[in-house]
């Protein structure tokens, strides 16, 4: 398959705002397919790369989006995966330079409409509204399998590309195949938010109410004495946390896949603020050092799978049984099972008291939903915060002037798979996050006008806010009041920010 017909088929799945088009696009190209390519088109419509980070920077890409494009288009979609490999293979002296060369010679054949194409993709991931989601019921359309089962097969396998290899060549009997396996590492399941513990109440009746932790979110897995940890995206971590290491070690079950977050906690138990969690978390280098200045905790809250056995499809009050069993109470985060408001109520005043973000309020008879965001997982905070997406920002003035100051804030549409604005701000922001703003959004720039840089929506922005009121200004009928920034979630990916439909039972308020 050529290039441009990938190309083609990126820009009409962008063009229409109705998923069963986007999908019935995505069915006609993935049907065309050889067997070699089928990985590649699904990452690429997915908006990844299946090499990952190839060694370019966003400055780099955009000088080569600046060659002049070619008049016809004449690459091949695994040329371009070849070529990319081979950008990403070269290492050694001299190394930036000669990956660069190679880069603006790929642009250079490549026509206007692959630039586009290729350019966000290279810069940090391309949203044509081709969503995980979308490219599932892409897939079911192209081999009328029912979409529940590709869906499932994509929970267990945590790779699209390959679930869409395996369906397009094995069909169900291939998908069939797909369990949870040690070392595997699944999406993890997500939450909506509730108002308050009562609010929760009324939706659960019952429920495990456990402390929500400002921290990094993690999968182990274990096998015997060797154990791996998993970050929210699935990046093997193991090397940067050996207290979680040792810990799942010491446990007496042979194999276990375990879902938690590590913290670091100050000498009297209370949190450290969320930056510095991620930065010893995020800490490559020098570990054992940083381990000894800044020490992480692990709390766990549930177990996926355990000595041979798969736990997804059992009730959550089996698998905390199950965790609590193989962990201890040491491990496990603080919690309480009532169906009680006012005992919800103190349990949630006393997370807050210990300076915890608030609870989390699980169903106690529900399977886990990996990769989904259930109702029967909901997070409840002590004041309104978002996790929006940047869509835009206006120069400053005065003090700020040279700087990215007020930003477009946006909610997910799930409908869609694109953002809907909520508003603007500017509060909050620091003079070091300023100038960490300003760069990271003129790398994701699309186009400007006199005062606005529109960029791709690719950072989520945690806003804390007073209210939610109506306001014919924006698209959705609905602003966010007093908006101001808490810190951007560079852990969290665009399809993990909030929806429009949380930001509109907000504005309802209470039934």
């Amino acid at each position: 398959m050529d290039l441009i017909d990938l190309v083609t088929v990126s820009q009409a799945v962008g063009a229409t705002r109705s998923r069963k088009q986007k999908a019935e696009h995505l069915a006609g190209l993935l049907a065309r397919l050889d067997e070699s390519e089928i990985e590649v088109a699904v990452s690429y419509l997915s908006g990844r790369m299946p090499q990952g980070r190839i060694g370019v920077g966003p400055a780099a890409v955009h000088k080569a989006i600046d060659q002049a494009p070619a008049e016809a288009p004449s690459l091949g979609l695994l040329e371009v995966h070849e070529r990319l490999s081979a950008i990403k293979a070269v290492s050694g002296a001299g190394s930036k330079g000669r990956r660069e060369a190679l880069l603006f010679d790929l642009f250079a054949r490549s026509t206007e409409a692959e630039q586009r194409f290729l350019g966000p993709l290279l810069a940090g991931g391309l949203r044509q509204g081709a969503l995980d989601g979308v490219m599932v019921e892409g897939l079911a359309r192209a081999t009328d399998l029912p979409p529940a089962q590709v869906r499932r097969a994509h929970m267990l396998s945590g790779d699209l590309a390959r679930t869409g290899h395996v369906a397009l060549m094995e069909g169900a009997d291939g998908l069939a195949q797909f369990k949870v396996e040690v070392f595997r590492p699944l999406s993890p399941m997500l939450a909506k938010t509730a108002e308050d513990p009562g609010d929760a109440l009324e939706t659960l009746e019952e429920a495990a109410f456990e402390y929500k932790l400002d921290g990094a979110r993690i999968q182990v897995h274990k096998s015997e004495g060797d154990v791996r940890v998993f970050t929210r995206r699935l990046h093997d971590v193991t090397a940067r946390v050996p207290e979680v290491v040792e810990a799942v070690q010491q446990t007496p079950a042979r194999e276990l896949i375990l879902d938690g977050e590590v913290i670091a906690l100050q000498a009297d138990g209370r949190p450290y603020p969320f930056q510095t969690t991620m930065r010893r978390f995020g800490r490559k280098l020098d570990v054992e050092r940083m381990r000894d200045e800044l020490p992480l905790s692990m709390f766990f809250f549930d177990c996926l799978y355990r000595d041979g056995q798969s736990l997804i499809d059992e009730p959550a009050r089996e698998r905390t049984a199950s965790m609590t069993d193989a962990l201890g109470e040491a491990l496990v985060v603080p919690r309480l099972v009532t169906g009680d408001a006012d005992a919800a109520d103190a349990f949630f005043a006393r997370a807050i008291g210990e300076g915890h973000e608030g609870v989390m309020a699980k169903g106690l008879a529900t399977p886990y939903e990996a990769g989904a965001r259930g109702d029967t997982w909901l997070k409840i905070k002590p004041a309104h915060t978002l996790d929006l997406v940047v869509l835009a920002a206006e120069w400053g003035s005065g003090r700020r002037e040279g700087w990215l100051s007020n930003l477009h804030l946006g909610a997910r549409d799930p409908e869609t798979g694109g953002f809907v604005m909520l508003g603007k701000t500017f509060k909050g922001l620091t003079d070091k996050l300023l100038t960490w703003q300003t760069e990271a959004l003129l790398a994701r720039e699309t186009h400007r006008d006199a005062y606005v840089v529109h960029v791709r929506p690719e950072l989520v922005v945690e806003i804390a806010f007073n209210d939610v009121q109506a306001s014919p200004r924006y698209p959705g009928g609905l602003a966010l009041r007093f908006a101001r920034v808490k810190r951007y979630r560079e852990d969290k990916t665009p399809l993990e920010a909030d929806t429009i439909d949380t930001v509109r039972a907000i504005h309802a308020g209470p039934a």
